[in-house]
């Protein structure tokens, strides 16, 4: 894989891991599974909260830039 590959795919990636944290933190059942299941590792996943929002934004930011300057 060359640099330019990896270069375009990396805000794809940076993008659907805020898009999961953003799902699962924010969805009340699926908060709700993971209080009552994971405890302590949900509540560790739920102070990275802030980090799953700027990934979510960034990283569609950085995407959809990607994509219009691979159309150019």
């Amino acid at each position: 894989m060359t640099p330019q590959k990896l270069d375009f795919i990396f805000p794809f990636v940076v993008f659907f891991y805020g898009l999961v944290m953003v799902f699962v933190l924010e969805n009340p059942y699926l908060a709700r599974i993971g209080q009552e299941r994971m405890g302590a590792a949900y509540a560790n996943l739920s102070r990275h909260k802030n980090l799953g929002w700027m990934c979510f934004f960034v990283g569609g930011l950085w995407a959809a830039q990607n994509i219009w300057y691979s159309s150019l």
